[in-house]
């Protein structure tokens, strides 16, 4: 996804909110009016990581964060599980609300906040545009052998282990191999928050081997590539993967909610809508 004007202008501004300091924000905005024109927002944010810790110390911790989310949805589960059991089609719906634990991104919104996320659970039903997608998915995931499954944030990855319970189910010969970030960057999910939340259990569980908050072919480590490479369907989450990895020419299904401008006005939504596109 082509990265413009109106996100620098976003990313310079979201990083005068967070510090003052002189030389670490003429960093950045050299940085952003240098950018080579195929930059992505996610390998940005990396380099604007490298800056902070070199001009202002330490990024901060998301550890605990991290925790209180898995550990809120985690508490969640049997009560998930039950509405599943309960729907009409349990994949859809899992889809619907593994893409609703997309709004836990600490690095998108200004403020997370946990009545909201719990208030986004009210609809879980898939809308009508959104069935001829599924239709395809699910056609596409009867015909194919393996499956790939790129995550985003803590706290969702609980939602896409309940999704990839109901996807095994019903496609009991897919191999599942799930890719989390090879680093910890924000709030996003990385090995440790797979192991934590059960993950290895209903899948295999790599790392995209690189501290970015997105998939870029080109940094993914050997593993990653294979997994890519060899992955019939591919499903990613979060808007990060999107702007990362929808300009990889790569077919792929994408499941995020709209929470910044970009997205709002690509796909021509009010914030937080939940969109499952392929492309």
């Amino acid at each position: 996804m082509k990265f413009n004007d109106s996100c620098a202008k976003c990313m310079y501004d979201r990083q005068c909110l967070k510090t003052d300091n002189k030389e670490y924000l003429a960093e950045i905005k050299r940085l952003l009016d240098n950018r080579p024109d195929d930059i992505t927002s996610p390998q940005l944010v990396a380099a604007f990581n490298q800056l902070h810790e070199k001009y202002i110390g330490p990024l901060p911790s998301f550890k605990y964060v991290k925790k209180q989310y898995n550990d809120l949805v985690l508490s969640m589960e049997e009560d998930l599980r039950d509405k599943l059991r309960k729907s009409a089609d349990p994949l859809a719906t899992s889809l619907v609300m593994a893409r609703i634990g997309n709004y836990i991104d600490f690095a998108a919104l200004n403020e997370v906040n946990v009545d909201t996320f719990l208030s986004l659970f009210g609809d879980i039903e898939m809308r009508e545009e959104e069935k001829e997608t599924y239709r395809s998915f699910t056609d596409q995931c009867a015909k194919a052998k393996s499956f790939l499954l790129i995550t985003d944030n803590c706290g969702e990855i609980v939602l896409d282990k309940l999704m990839l319970e109901q996807l095994k189910q019903q496609f009991p010969h897919l191999l599942i191999t799930v890719m989390v970030r090879g680093g910890e960057v924000a709030n996003d999910a990385t090995m440790d928050d797979a192991l934590y939340v059960g993950m290895d259990s209903v899948a295999t569980v790599i790392t995209n081997g690189a501290k970015i908050a997105g998939t870029v072919y080109s940094l993914l480590s050997e593993e990653g590539k294979r997994a890519v490479d060899s992955a019939d369907v591919i499903l990613a989450k979060g808007q990060a993967n999107y702007e990362s990895f929808a300009g990889e020419g790569r077919h792929a299904f994408y499941a995020l909610l709209c929470k910044c401008d970009l997205f709002i006005n690509r796909f021509n939504v009010p914030k937080l809508t939940g969109i499952f596109v392929v492309e």
